[in-house]
């Protein structure tokens, strides 16, 4: 009997395309520069590939060097702008955040899974809380997140634990959910409250709180948040956000209908 081929070992896979994107995908918030030691480290390359890869990105303007470190340039996002475009999510959810966000005096952001990952997708600043700079395109672990949590908690649940696992979830403070059984049990609390509370999970000081968006379909198209410090009781802090989160959630849903936005 035949089998279905994986991707890597598919006469149409191109591998040296998806080496190149693991060689983008390597940088991150946590990792904005790197060696060529360190970015073949990364991606599992050999430093003579890793090394083609990157001079050849650097010569198509999407990476930048000062002969020791590489780095991305801000060129990389149009690889994702016509995704943003053809959304048309960023225009619809930005205004809402901003007033949801001068409602609470918190930020306020939105975001879609992308795999294991979410990516922002809109934000309004409020104070800043997190000793990392969140801007358009920013991607942090699902699992660890409030927005990741309502996104995973709207695929099927075998899905849903795939990413989780694929993730290889890791303690990034002392109190981030790490085992498959803990994350489980965090989605079906999530599909049974319709909104997700991550408390410093993610980072410390860190409070979250996440709503789904739906489109006009019902199906579950990005998730929104609220951010604050970690500070007041965690039901107190649901009298506080929560009334406008959802509100906020509701417009967004309405105007996603009105534009007859959806996944298809």
């Amino acid at each position: 009997m035949n089998q279905t081929p994986t991707p890597d070992t598919s006469p149409d896979f191109v591998q040296s395309l998806a080496r190149g994107l693991a060689v983008i995908a390597a940088f991150s918030a946590e990792r904005p520069r790197m060696t060529l030691t360190e970015v073949a480290a990364v991606t599992d390359l050999t430093r003579a590939t890793a090394r083609r890869f990157l001079v050849t990105l650097e010569h198509l303007g999407y990476v930048r060097s000062d002969t020791r470190q590489f780095s991305l340039t801000p060129r990389v996002l149009e690889l994702g702008y016509s995704y943003l475009s053809a959304l048309r999510l960023p225009d619809v959810i930005a205004p809402r955040l901003q007033e949801l966000s001068a409602q609470l005096h918190e930020s306020a952001s939105a975001a879609v899974l992308d795999g294991g990952d979410i990516t922002y997708i809109a934000r309004s600043a409020g104070r800043k809380i997190m000793q990392v700079q969140i801007t358009v395109g920013t991607r942090f672990p699902a699992y660890a997140t409030a927005m990741g949590r309502v996104l995973l908690a709207a695929l099927p649940r075998t899905d849903a634990a795939s990413l989780i696992e694929a993730s290889s979830p890791r303690a990034l403070t002392p109190h981030t959910k790490t085992s498959l059984t803990d994350l489980q049990a965090c989605l079906h609390e999530v599909r049974h409250a319709g909104y997700s509370l991550v408390d410093e999970e993610h980072e410390l000081g860190l409070r979250s709180l996440a709503m789904p968006i739906h489109d006009s379909r019902g199906n579950v198209l990005a998730a929104i948040n609220v951010s604050t410090v970690a500070r007041a009781p965690i039901a107190d802090t649901l009298v506080a956000l929560l009334p406008g989160l959802r509100a906020t959630a509701l417009l967004v849903n309405a105007d996603l209908a009105a534009t007859g936005t959806s996944l298809v």
